[in-house]
């Protein structure tokens, strides 16, 4: 997982960690939500909550070409605030994102799936210096991108508008990608309901419930668990419709990281580069939530 926790990161890192059909290898940082020092040490956060040893790497400060542009408005100063985590947290590994991503894809006996759940530019970097690893790596499961409107920006996005320079490396690659966008993202909601009932579940339910009660990006229907929907998406695909697609980026100007999907097949010559996810059932969402927080022996 390359991520940048983030109150929702945290949410599926937990998941991904506890469940006992995600072999979870690698956790790389990300500047995205927070500045990447911040996003490291609350990776390292969760991994120490849960007592696990699934190494850290820290990862790209800055996007590839744009200025960087953080989402601490919606996360919080810390990037994930309302609960006192333990600090003697474990050190991140002494090498790059991208150089702990070539050595674990590349050591694997099998080929790995990718789950990026910030800005791409670890992706990118790592596709760029190590053209190789494509061969080894099964598909990715991007939390990312829009067919309608954004969340950063009337067009775009916010982990594509964070660095769509890596966005269209990575959609580019020519390795499958599933894009779990705000399509279904903003669909599926952690119900009022369920964030109460998380609370006097078991201490893994208490930081959830107190981390996601600080969530700027709330409505009275409900909070959205943007890349939590990546551990669903592989655990439930039954429970999502996705639709072939060709996916391309915006890099420049006022509808910078918007992606733009090619919703009628009519000009990329039949081809697709992305399984978009389109639409969720979010009431199995919200239930198998709860059901996967219950299991945590914590």
């Amino acid at each position: 997982m390359d991520t940048d926790p983030g109150i929702d990161d945290a949410a599926a890192l937990t998941m991904a960690l506890n469940d006992p059909q995600i072999d979870l290898k690698l956790i790389t940082s990300v500047a995205g939500n927070v500045t990447v020092d911040k996003t490291t040490k609350n990776a390292q956060k969760i991994v120490r909550f849960f007592n696990e040893k699934v190494p850290v790497a820290a990862g790209a400060k800055q996007p590839l070409i744009k200025e960087f542009e953080d989402a601490a408005r919606i996360h919080g100063e810390s990037g994930m605030p309302g609960y006192d985590f333990p600090e003697d947290l474990p050190k991140p590994l002494d090498v790059s994102a991208v150089e702990a991503l070539h050595d674990a894809i590349m050591s694997s006996d099998e080929k790995i799936t990718l789950v990026p759940t910030g800005s791409y530019t670890n992706i990118a970097l790592l596709f760029s210096e190590y053209p190789e690893v494509k061969d080894h790596i099964e598909r990715i499961v991007a939390m990312g991108g829009s067919l309608g409107k954004g969340n950063m920006t009337s067009a775009a996005e916010f982990n594509v508008f964070t660095d769509p320079d890596a966005a269209r490396i990575m959609y580019n690659s020519g390795i499958p990608i599933t894009m779990v966008g705000l399509d279904i993202t903003m669909k599926a909601l952690l119900t009022p309901d369920s964030l109460s009932k998380l609370e006097h579940m078991n201490e893994t339910g208490k930081m959830l419930h107190d981390i996601i009660s600080q969530d700027g990006d709330n409505s009275d229907k409900g909070i959205a668990m943007h890349d939590v929907n990546t551990i669903f998406y592989l655990l439930h695909p039954e429970a999502i419709t996705t639709k072939k697609m060709w996916i391309d980026i915006v890099t420049d100007g006022p509808a910078i990281g918007e992606t733009v999907g090619d919703i009628r097949g009519a000009y990329h010559d039949g081809k697709t580069n992305a399984n978009v996810c389109v639409d969720i059932d979010a009431e199995a969402f919200n239930k198998w939530f709860l059901e996967e927080v219950s299991q945590i022996q914590k």
